[in-house]
């Protein structure tokens, strides 16, 4: 572990670590590889995420989809038992690492909803029968498969059934159908008769996480790699320990931080990027006073986890911003600045949304307010 001061601001060299900017990887699974995981709830500004960090007019929104459909990126459920996309390559491995965790927490959620371990063990060998052909079935089909066959699958108890056969590794993601999330066997998707590597033990998986998480997303704590990854602090502080030699590190305000070795990417101010809804450069820290000011979280996170599409300038969240319409050939978009923002601001939010708008293969319509503004319209100066 080398010990050094960074050169740069904390934002700019994650910007540059997360492949915000500098990147050359011009493929979606690739970009999903580098940073291990990425958070994926919302599957549309999922898709942006990934585009975001793939060179401008690389990447469309039917890019991504392509990468999904075929299996290449598969979104499911690993860490933090929320939806991520994650590479088909790495899935397997990390389950194996987090799922046991994940599926004791929910322990008492079980006992709620009245699932115990028989009833997982039939919904496995019917889900397993159900697909075995290599078919694709929604939600809703399931469901309505495992109601047939005696067991109650509506609501939270159906969610919980299928994450947990996400989390034991039985079904994942199957191609998108006319709007709709597919499953289909993990087996299906990435055969366990395919040429693999030697699986990771215990020790080495946790250090490849960790390998994953700060060459990404470095400087990081180890509060934030704990609290990103879910796994206990003891291990997670092993598997710093065992990659420290790959990493610099410093201490910032009195916390030490870890990022890659590698040289980061300059950044010429003012540097902007429309940053879609739950994404990694904001989520992934337990931390982010280095990128929010804390007196505008509640402007992009008012409650429920929700955290809003944001602006940011130089490496810094400066506003929010929301799709208002979406026509046949522009989409509508309106950014809410924390602030007032200059001329060349204005500039390079305008060449932001023009970089989205590309990404849906549309022209964009952008207007440009300030948080004061939408108050008092009378008194808006930009």
């Amino acid at each position: 572990m080398r010990r050094t001061e960074p050169r740069l601001p904390l934002a700019a060299l994650r910007l540059s670590a997360q492949r915000i900017t500098g990147s050359v990887v011009g493929d979606a699974s690739k970009v999903v590889a580098w940073l291990g995981l990425m958070q994926a709830q919302d599957y549309s500004a999922a898709k942006w995420a990934v585009a975001l960090r793939m060179p401008a007019g690389i990447a469309t929104e039917s890019t991504v989809e392509r990468a999904v459909a075929c299996g290449s990126i598969l979104r499911t459920h690993v860490v933090r038992r929320t939806w991520h996309f994650v590479s088909v390559k790495d899935l397997r491995w990390m389950l194996k690492l987090v799922a046991s965790r994940l599926i004791a927490r929910s322990a008492d959620r079980y006992r709620q909803l009245g699932i115990d371990a028989a009833t997982f063990g039939r919904c496995t060998k019917i889900l397993a029968r159900t697909l075995d052909d290599g078919r694709a079935l929604t939600r809703d089909a399931l469901g309505s498969t495992l109601e047939h066959a005696g067991i109650l699958a509506r609501g939270p108890r159906l969610s919980h059934l299928l994450v947990r056969a996400e989390l034991e590794g039985l079904i994942c993601s199957g191609p998108p159908r006319g709007g709709h999330h597919t499953y289909m066997l993990l087996d299906r998707r990435e055969p366990l008769t395919a040429p693999l590597t030697t699986p990771l033990a215990r020790d080495e998986a946790v250090a490849e996480l960790a390998r994953r998480y700060f060459r990404s997303r470095g400087p990081a704590s180890l509060r934030d790699f704990v609290w990103w990854s879910g796994l206990a602090a003891k291990e997670a502080r092993a598997g710093v320990k065992a990659i420290d030699a790959s990493l610099a590190a410093g201490v910032l305000e009195g916390e030490t931080y870890w990022w890659s070795n590698e040289a980061p990417t300059a950044i010429e101010s003012p540097c902007v990027h429309m940053l879609p809804a739950f994404d990694e450069y904001v989520l992934a820290y337990r931390n982010r006073a280095a990128v929010l000011d804390t007196h505008q979280s509640k402007r992009l996170n008012a409650g429920g986890g929700l955290l809003r599409p944001a602006i940011i300038i130089d490496g810094r969240v400066a506003g929010t911003w929301r799709r208002t319409l979406l026509g046949p050939s522009t989409v509508s978009i309106d950014a809410e600045m924390f602030t007032p923002v200059g001329a060349r601001e204005r500039l390079a939010i305008a060449g932001a949304a023009r970089r989205y708008a590309e990404f849906l293969q549309r022209e964009a319509r952008l207007e440009v307010v300030t948080a004061a503004c939408r108050r008092s319209p009378s008194n808006c100066r930009l």
